[in-house]
């Protein structure tokens, strides 16, 4: 069966495309094999002090994250940085990691994730992203900064930039819906937009969107890739080695029509913990939970 191509335009800075990461492992779970990811990373800024000049204050930055974390349920630090930072440089990061395998460099775009919104790390700087580098299993951190400044992972980068700024050819149903930006000059996807690609035919879901959004651009592509049954927390994470948030684990255990038990998950989490059978990673204000095996 021919699998739904889905490119997932997005960066590791942006508050959105945290946010909605309960949503995409969800689509991983239920899916599987049936879909196969392509990231794009935006570059929504080479440095903090593009950011600044949008009007970004180093201030305002905590008091965001913390809305962000109450409105979606993603880890946060409410805490915030002297400075702004760019985004540039992890995005150069992740390609450089793509290298050492797509799985590797999949985790370790979560782990930059994590290290804008649940560290003090500054993920501009080559400390800090060494720093989420090394929380990835089997992915070699100095080959991943010395790659930053190879020309090969350069013009990987700079291909992701032009692809993601030719929304209006790739994506007019996101300009529709007002889910793109120009801040540097052209019309470019904002994040996360996913655009589902499968027998020809193609389906945009620009920007930030609810899970069933997701959920309708598969049926349609696909009638015939049916999905899984909603899991047990046990049975998720044995599917996600590297390890999942309580909000992610919510969301995928929560089948459809059905109301979040947010604290009957969290308990069956805490027991499965307490057995040995998962391990808690504090996270920010929250936790990351990781299978034992792994």
């Amino acid at each position: 069966m021919e699998p739904v191509e889905i490119v997932h335009f997005t960066d590791a800075a942006c508050p959105w495309a945290y946010s909605a990461e309960p949503f995409l492992t969800t689509l991983r779970h239920r899916y599987g094999s049936g879909l196969s990811w392509r990231t794009v990373m935006i570059g929504l800024a080479e440095s903090g002090g593009d950011y600044v000049r949008r009007g970004y204050r180093p201030e305002r930055r905590a008091p965001g994250n913390a809305r962000f974390g109450r409105r979606f349920g993603m880890p946060m630090l409410h805490a915030g940085r002297a400075r702004v930072q760019g985004t540039g440089r992890a995005c150069r990061a992740f390609k450089s990691a793509q290298r050492q395998g797509d799985d590797l460099a999949e985790a370790f775009l979560r782990e930059l994730r994590f290290g804008y919104f649940t560290t003090l790390d500054y993920m501009d700087e080559d400390d800090g992203i060494a720093n989420a580098a090394r929380r990835v299993p089997g992915l070699d951190v100095d080959v991943v900064i010395a790659g930053i400044a190879d020309a090969a992972v350069e013009a990987a980068y700079q291909a992701d930039r032009a692809e993601t700024r030719d929304a209006a050819n790739l994506g007019p149903a996101a300009i529709a819906q007002g889910k793109t930006a120009d801040t540097d000059g052209s019309e470019r996807f904002t994040a996360p937009s996913l655009v589902f690609r499968r027998g020809g035919r193609s389906l945009t879901a620009g920007g930030w969107q609810l899970l069933p959004a997701y959920d309708v651009c598969v049926a349609n592509l696909a009638p015939d890739l049916a999905p899984r049954p909603t899991p047990e927390p046990a049975e998720l994470l044995h599917g996600f080695p590297f390890g999942l948030t309580t909000e992610e684990v919510v969301c995928a255990c929560t089948g459809s029509l059905e109301e979040p038990d947010r604290v009957g998950v969290l308990e069956t989490l805490l027991g499965l913990a307490f057995d040995g059978t998962v391990v808690r990673r504090p996270l920010g204000n929250d936790a990351l939970w990781v299978p034992a095996a792994a």
